[in-house]
């Protein structure tokens, strides 16, 4: 039945679930409960942040279809796609997060609107269905390694706890982690997500600061794998967060991003949030 699907990840609604019950009946209360369980997790994240983290209220509307990558079209005529969560290029994958989806069409949904319209007239939306557990559709896609939590074009990630909900499949090799994290040194593997979005661990070994850009580098001079650039923007945003030349050189990171391929393979680091310092993680997964 509508809006009783199962979560992907563990076979009930475990990490999409929230601390709440019945959030679609009409009682102030139990709504104000619901903002609060929800919006203390993406106050610090969207703290700074321009237009595109900026959540209008909540209301109601349910899900009449799926579009075109993961694109949700809504009862009331709208289109939408869910807030902080990049869909998979891998068919499999994708039709997985499709049929999930799917069996939540016809079932109530709380949402709100983060942002203006994008270029396809569409918002970005959090979204929650169910009665009784409601589920988190952006978190349940993540939690079952069925999607990446990103930012894609916005500013930044507005619920930055969404991205520990990837720790479990990427352990567990599930969905879009199935084959692990690439190696910033396995350059066939690199080679074959040219122009695609891809997760790449490695470890700095040189960084090189220049005016307009800084270079870090996985590999030593004369040997292939994975160069990130980083503007000197981002670069400035790097060091917000702590995270300058000192703080990185010889460190084991994860890198998100966009690869393409020129000498060798790139990424162009578009933010902050596209780094993640996982010194004291488990070995990479080969």
């Amino acid at each position: 039945m509508p809006g009783q699907a199962q979560d992907p990840a563990s076979g009930g609604r475990g990490a999409a679930c929230l601390a709440a019950s019945a959030f679609l009946h009409p009682f102030p209360a139990l709504l104000a409960a619901l903002i609060g369980a929800i919006l203390p997790q993406d106050r610090a994240a969207a703290a700074g942040m321009g237009a595109s983290c900026r959540a209008g209220e909540f209301r109601e509307d349910s899900l009449a279809g799926i579009g075109v990558r993961g694109e949700l079209i809504l009862s009331s005529g709208r289109r939408a796609v869910l807030s902080d969560l990049r869909w998979s290029d891998e068919p499999m994958i994708e039709a997985q997060a499709r049929s999930w989806l799917e069996s939540f069409r016809g079932a109530p949904l709380l949402l709100r609107e983060r942002g203006p319209e994008d270029r396809w007239g569409r918002r970005r939306i959090d979204a929650l269905v169910g009665e009784a557990e409601p589920v988190d559709l952006a978190g349940g896609l993540i939690a079952a390694g069925l999607a990446y939590a990103d930012a894609g074009e916005a500013d930044g990630l507005c619920r930055s706890a969404l991205r520990g909900l990837e720790e479990a499949p990427r352990a567990a090799g599930r969905g879009v982690w199935a084959e692990g994290t690439i190696a910033a040194t396995d350059v066939a593997r690199l080679a074959r997500r040219s122009g695609r979005f891809a997760v790449v661990e490695g470890r700095i070994l040189a960084i090189g600061e220049r005016p307009a850009r800084t270079y870090l580098d996985f590999v030593r001079r004369g040997e292939q794998g994975l160069t990130v650039t980083v503007q000197k923007r981002t670069w400035r945003s790097l060091a917000e967060h702590g995270l300058s030349a000192a703080t990185l050189r010889g460190r084991l990171v994860r890198i998100r991003g966009m690869i393409e391929t020129g000498r060798g393979p790139v990424i162009d680091l578009v933010g902050a949030e596209d780094i993640e310092v996982v010194e004291g993680e488990r070995a990479l997964r080969r």
